[in-house]
């Protein structure tokens, strides 16, 4: 598996290997012992999959507060996303700032993000799947959003915000300069 780290304290792009013959390809997306050689101490508690019907399908920007704070290593299964993280961490040099990455099932690549980043994509093919793994249970109390367009982010989705397609909880997300954060 290759690892690169990007721009962001924390955050990976990890490259499994994939191993192919004429049946097509075989890759190992997920081994604990591997990742922990690798830096990756969280141990994954749950994994979720999200799929979405359209091109334009925004999910995000979600995060959740401690102690219920999630680290998320997130795969592409079918389809493609443009993945974008906020780092929320009050001491990161990159506080407030954003990245994002293309995400796509043909080259397997995983984003790894750790606890203290709000985390959003949106699809660039229909049909698009996720699977990502996350560091803590799901708990709705310590759920918490970022409006997707917030202009203080100024994050370049490639796509016209009017057009984006959003849950009504997504639509109703709070601006940044609002935002408490509750991460150090």
């Amino acid at each position: 598996m290759q690892v690169e780290r990007l721009e962001m304290q924390g955050v990976l792009r990890l490259s499994p290997a994939r191993f192919g013959d004429s049946r097509g390809w075989f890759s190992e997306s997920w081994n604990h012992k591997r990742l922990q050689e690798l830096g990756i101490k969280e141990d994954f508690v749950q994994d979720n999959r999200s799929w979405s019907a359209s091109v334009g399908t925004v999910r995000g920007l979600h995060f959740q507060a401690p102690p219920n704070a999630q680290a998320k290593l997130v795969q592409v299964v079918q389809g493609a996303i443009f993945d974008v993280v906020v780092d929320l961490r009050r001491s990161s040099p990159s506080y407030g700032k954003w990245m994002g990455i293309d995400l796509t099932a043909e080259t397997g690549q995983q984003l790894f993000i750790p606890a203290g980043f709000a985390h959003g994509f949106v699809t660039r093919k229909d049909g698009t799947e996720i699977l990502y793994k996350c560091s803590d249970y799901y708990s709705p109390k310590a759920e918490g959003a970022i409006r997707f367009d917030d202009p203080d982010l100024g994050i370049d989705w490639g796509i016209d915000p009017a057009k984006a397609i959003l849950s009504d909880k997504d639509a109703r997300a709070g601006a940044f300069k609002d935002f408490q954060s509750p991460f150090a």
